[in-house]
């Protein structure tokens, strides 16, 4: 679990003489790349730097930077990682801060491969077995990492498919000047690209911050920044700096036309259903891999059948497991006392932790650090979560993955009904529900109302639904036109686009900046393909939410625990917006109110209504005020915390330039 980063820049010898390495990609750059992921690996830094001559006559300089977070194997698995085709030279990388080793000088004519990977491989050990058995030598003692190293010989770009695991992997082949980046499915640990005009350079980081920066720092970026997703509140790419997205390989030969953008996606089709039985040895299997550990592991344990699950089985491999809850300030959001009830019932190790909310300041550090205008408000106490728990362990098993895939929101359960009266819901007039109070029945309803007739399903996990939208953002014509994509596999969509987008990215974020491995157990391999090939009737039996996982769960929980109803991980964002609660209506008001809150935008083709903007301010302070009228004010919480991380961003953006 680390960070990691690197740069390619290329040269042609008939555009002269190129510079040397060190001024080619000076070590500055690195310094701001390893800076900007520092937070990540806080047990280790290493680089590699190599230079190749392409037969063509284009010369490939390539450095990569890695910050590691040491979790399995702390003697061997230090990284970048280099092998030379006979045997791993760690003395072909340098730390920060010492006089940089050229590879290339070093060691000429070997044909190496160097390995920068953030993440951890579950089956690490199998694959060993399995490359060994092809004339594979290890030299590590169980380092995961070294599996990359000889898999991508093997392998090649095929390599991703064959890991059930968190990987995001940046790598260099000499022998045909050619890298290799991928990202894992469903997208755990994230790659961010960048490239720059002015050098030519590919900018390759775990942070989205750390390539901005970079391509700001040494030039003008080779894009102009791109309209950010302002309506749904995660981000698919900025242009300056786009991602790989989850389950896709990017293999490149430099110097020459050899390209390639490989999916590695898990199967569309619904045609293979898997039994309760099945999917229990499969989640057995997953939790049992997740357990390897050289450092302290613990499960964050809610309220819910997810974590109360994985609690129990891991409790099966490990008695002397800790489970871990942390007490929120809002008791009405605060799941510690159902946290330990299930944590008696399966008799572990449990602690109630006491966080302590900063929400101004820690949400600001938040996006800064990231640097994406992420508007999912849960953030803060996931963030607060892994800062407690940091102080007792270095790993924690989590829930994530089980509502995508077995089918844990109520919106699942209402997508067939938005399919089948969506004519009949467009004639509801919103006008006449109250919209109040934040996940009321006519807060939700409206929502419904307005996905029927424009957007359908995917406007349900819209923060901005399109008419709110259409007026935030001021065009001669609407930026958004609704659609009539008809969603059948709601999961499914949540699977490709809401957990790698949203909830992957949060976890990452708020548990990485405190140097925090979390492991999800319902995202390993062959339990998102059982999931994904069963039928939707068989995974949630007459509409029930989560009803097959249920049935896994009733032979480790009681059916109080398991019929509990779910809770939710979230904070009452909207009344601190109202009370000024750890200064979040300071912090709002300072960014909405300001002479310029979104500096920069205009540039992308975004136009911020700030009378639509003091409107919504307006109606939201209106609907926390006691009133007989049903229809006095608006909540807009999620809506205002959207353009809150967004003034956030784009100043802090505009400060870098």
């Amino acid at each position: 679990m680390c960070g990691i980063a690197g740069i390619i820049r290329l040269h042609d010898l008939r555009d002269g003489a190129p510079p040397t390495p060190l001024e080619s990609i000076p070590e500055a750059w690195l310094d701001t790349l390893d800076e900007s992921i520092r937070h990540r690996g806080p047990d280790g830094a290493a680089r590699f730097r190599d230079r190749s001559l392409n037969h063509d006559g284009i010369v490939i300089d390539v450095a990569l930077v890695h910050r590691r977070l040491s979790i399995i194997d702390h003697a061997g698995g230090h990284q970048p990682m280099v092998h030379d085709g006979e045997r791993l030279r760690p003395d072909l990388t340098y730390q920060p801060g010492e006089t940089p080793i050229l590879a290339h000088e070093v060691e000429p004519r070997k044909p190496l491969v160097a390995v920068a990977f953030n993440g951890c491989i579950y089956n690490h050990r199998e694959l060993r077995k399995e490359l060994e058995a092809k004339g594979h030598v290890f030299e590590t003692d169980h380092s995961d990492t070294e599996v990359l190293v000889h898999g991508w010989n093997e392998w090649g770009t095929g390599t991703c498919s064959h890991l059930d695991g968190m990987a995001a992997v940046f790598a260099w082949r000499r022998s045909d000047a050619s890298t290799l980046e991928f990202v894992a499915q469903p997208g755990e640990k994230p790659i961010w690209i960048g490239f720059e005009n002015t050098t030519g350079c590919r900018i390759v980081c775990s942070s989205a911050a750390a390539v901005m920066r970079l391509a700001h720092l040494i030039g003008k970026p080779a894009r102009p920044l791109e309209c950010p997703d302002i309506e749904r509140g995660w981000i698919q790419g900025l242009g300056w700096a786009d991602r790989i997205y989850p389950g896709n390989s990017l293999w490149q030969k430099h110097g020459t036309s050899e390209f390639e953008e490989l999916d590695h996606s898990f199967p569309a089709t619904r045609t293979t259903p898997h039994t309760p039985s099945q999917f229990n040895e499969y989640i057995e299997r997953a939790v049992r891999t997740r357990l390897e550990a050289d450092v302290p592991l613990g499960v964050f344990l809610s309220g819910g059948i997810d974590s109360g699950l994985i609690a129990a089985i891991a409790k099966e491999h490990r008695p002397d497991i800790k489970t871990f809850t942390v007490r929120m300030p809002d008791a009405r959001f605060d799941e510690s006392e159902a946290a330990a009830e299930t944590a008696k019932h399966l008799d572990t190790d449990h602690h109630t932790l006491d966080c302590q909310p900063e929400p101004a300041s820690d949400l600001v550090h938040l996006i800064h650090q990231l640097g994406l205008p992420f508007g999912d408000s849960s953030l803060l106490p996931t963030y607060w979560v892994s800062k407690a728990a940091r102080e007792h362990v270095k790993v924690a098993l989590a829930g994530d993955g089980g509502d995508e895939l077995f089918g844990g929101y109520r919106r699942h359960t209402i997508a067939p009904a938005l399919n089948r009266y969506r004519h009949l819901l467009r004639l509801i007039p919103t006008r006449l529900l109250s919209q109040r109070k934040p996940g009321s029945r006519g807060t939700y309803l409206a929502r419904l109302v307005n996905a029927a007739r424009y957007a359908g399903y995917p406007d349900l996990l819209d923060m901005f639904q399109y008419l709110d939208f259409n007026k935030l953002v001021v065009e001669s014509e609407p930026i958004r036109i609704p659609g009539n994509d008809r969603i059948d596999d709601p999961l499914r969509y949540d699977f490709d686009h809401y957990l790698p987008d949203d909830l992957l990215r949060k976890t990452d974020t708020a548990s990485m900046a405190v140097a925090l491995e979390v492991r999800a157990p319902f995202l390993a391999r062959e339990l998102i393909e059982a999931a994904l090939r069963t039928p939707l009737d068989v995974l949630m039996p007459k509409g029930e939410r989560k009803g097959l996982l249920k049935q896994v769960a009733r032979k480790y929980l009681p059916d109080t625990i398991v019929d509990r109803p779910k809770q939710g991980f979230a904070i009452p964002i909207g009344e601190w917006f109202r009370s000024d609660y750890g200064s979040m209506r300071t912090l709002l008001y300072d960014h909405l109110e300001s002479s310029d809150p979104f500096p920069g935008l205009s540039d992308a083709g975004v136009n911020i209504s700030m009378d639509y903007v003091r409107r919504m301010l307006r109606e939201h302070d209106a609907a926390g005020e006691k009133s007989l009228n049903p229809w006095h004010g608006r909540d807009h919480s999620q809506r205002l915390y959207m353009l809150l991380v967004l003034s956030i961003w784009a100043k802090w953006l505009a400060s870098i330039r």
